[in-house]
Parts: C-alpha cells; structure tokens; sequence
C-alpha cells in the first residue's frame, strides 16, 4: 500500500470510528509451544502457518510491536492492522506515526515516542518454561525495552484448564545463586530441575498476578490475558518440561549480547533476586479485581469496573462488565485497546 493511500485509509478509519480504531486479529505463532485451541480460532487454522512455524497459540492486541520469532518472522508478525468500514488495512505503528499525540495523547507520545504497550491472549496446552524477562539495563544491552507484565485469566476464555493449570513463581526463600548456576549449568544434560527451586501455584479463575522484569515464571496452561510493555526479551531457564518437551538451549541464551553468550554468571545477574526469594510473594503478586468505584454506585448506573492489573507501574487493566440492555459512558485520562470478550453491543 502506497503511502498516500495508506493516509488516506487512517483518516477514514479515524472519522468512522470517532476516534476509535478497528484493529484486525493479529495472530502469533509459537515453535516451542502447543495450542490449548481457546483464542477462538477455527479449528482448521492453528498451523495454518505450516508445522515449521508452529501452532497458532496467540492474539495480540493493539500492537505495534514485532513478534521476536527468529529467522523467517513476517515483518509485520504480531502488529495490529487498523481496518475501515470498507476492509481496507494500515498497520497500527502507521497510524501512530500519522497521528502521534493525537491518537496516543501527548504525554505518552513525548515520553516514549509512540505506543508502549500492548496486551495478548496466550494459549497453551502445558506449561511453559521457567522463564525470565529482561529488566531496563539489560534489555537496554541489546537495544530493547525491558518487559514487565502480568496475567488474568478470564473465565469466558477457559472452557477447560490444559494440562497444567499451576504457574511456577520465583525461587524458594534461602536458595542459592550457586544452585541457580547448577541449574543452568545442567541445561544440556536432560531435565536441569529448575522448578524444585520454585513453588507452584494453583490458577485462579477471574484473577491475576504482578511479573516484574527479572522474576522466574513458568506460565500455566489457562488462558491467560496478558497486558505488558512493548517488548518480547526473555531467558528460558528451564530444560524439559511437563510431558518431556524439550526447550533449545538457544532459548537460554535468547537475549545475551554477544560478549555474554555461554556466561552461566550473566544469566544469573538478570534475576532479580529479592523478589525471586521474597517470602510474601502471594501476598506482594497476586492481583484479585479491585472495584474502580463503590460497586452500589456502578451497579445503579448498569455496569461493574474492576481494576484487574494495578501493581505495574507502567501497565494497568480494567474489566469492564455491562449489564443487559445498558448504556454507560466512561472517560479515561489515557488511550487504550480494548477487545470484547462476551456479549455484543456498540462502542462510540
């Protein structure tokens, strides 16, 4: 699509929606992982990439963010296509960059010079690896943007629980970075048992948990709704999983620069380690919906808000419930994505 016509479908999509975009289903492949078959995806369509690119076990939303996929990627895998009345499509990262302030607000546009963040469904079959993502300085070595993020697990997207429906989180209180280091270490000689360091949680439906940068987590098998900040940099710490899938030791070494790469010291400096060891961490991470308003006072006017990711500093979520028949008007201060998940009804 040519430039001119490219502007002249993003000034159509914005006077249609009023200020409210139409984005396209971007969907995300993943090599190392199986699909739990939950996105809503036709059934005929989780290797509609072909079987080397593997299954089809994630939507993004509102992205203008590049799905780090390794060789092959699409250019444009994991961005948002703006859509108007007539189907015509121009990527988000267009529209952002016609519109700037006017489209991301100003503050946020002058900050960091685009759109920051986006949110996704995961969708997996079994568990994934006990995982890190990489904190500002770190990222910041191999020309990224740190990854803090954080999950919800959405009741009308679980209509069964996978495999594993237990996420591991940090490491136990007193363990040793020399235990770590065994660990990893041992990556290439079978099950490296990172997780005996770890404690396992069991998945909550209709709740949530805080992943800063730098924590250990190896994400259950429910489908998870995940806002984060725009970024896709992480560490694979665990070896074989549940079911004996291997993980490729590339995975460990992901997001090393170069002079680090088969350093075991420089995986373990990317934990944060008194978060990964602190003894509250249920109590410090774990996120059940907080009520935006007095629950009376939303109820009266048709609709229930509820704050369902608010630990991160700079990512936050909301769900918003409207009840049958009701119209409501809601203003934030910021811009967001937003995506219906149940239901139908009109927007603007």
């Amino acid at each position: 699509m040519r430039h001119e016509q490219t502007g002249a479908v993003l000034d159509r999509a914005m006077e249609e929606g009023r200020g409210i975009l139409r984005l396209a289903p971007s969907w995300v492949p993943r090599s190392f992982c199986r699909p739990g078959r939950r996105i809503r995806l036709h059934p005929d369509d989780y290797y509609a990439l072909g079987l080397g690119r593997g299954a089809i076990d994630e939507r993004w939303l509102s992205s203008t963010t590049h799905a780090d996929n390794g060789p092959g990627t699409p250019e444009d895998e994991g961005l948002s296509y703006v859509v108007d009345a007539a189907g015509n499509r121009a990527l988000l990262t267009e529209a952002v960059e016609r519109f700037r302030g006017a489209l991301v607000g100003k503050a946020i546009y002058d900050r960091f010079g685009g759109w920051p963040m986006f949110s996704k469904f995961f969708d997996n079959l079994g568990p994934l690896p006990h995982h890190i993502h990489l904190d500002e300085e770190a990222a910041a070595r191999v020309g990224a943007q740190p990854k803090p993020e954080m999950y919800f697990f959405p009741s009308q997207m679980n209509n069964h629980g996978g495999e594993f429906p237990y996420t591991f989180f940090g490491l136990n209180p007193g363990t040793t970075r020399d235990q770590v280091s065994a660990c990893l270490s041992a990556f290439e000689k079978g099950d490296n048992g990172i997780t005996a360091l770890s404690r396992a949680y069991r998945l909550v439906l209709d709740t949530g948990w805080d992943v800063p940068p730098g924590i250990l987590h190896a994400p259950g098998s429910l489908c998870t709704y995940e806002p984060q900040y725009a970024s896709d940099v992480l560490s694979m710490f665990q070896s074989v999983l549940l079911g004996e899938h291997v993980v490729d030791s590339s995975l460990l070494w992901k997001d090393l620069p170069p002079e680090q790469q088969g350093d075991v010291n420089a995986l373990v400096s990317l934990l944060d380690w008194d978060k990964n060891i602190d003894p509250d961490f249920y109590k410090n991470r774990f996120m059940p919906p907080l009520p935006v308003r007095p629950a009376s006072e939303m109820e009266e006017q048709g609709y229930r808000e509820e704050w369902i990711g608010y630990r991160c500093p700079v990512v936050t979520a909301k769900r918003l419930t409207l009840f049958p028949g009701a119209q409501v008007t809601l203003r934030e201060p910021v811009a967001y994505g937003f995506i219906a998940i149940q239901g139908r009804g009109q927007a603007g």
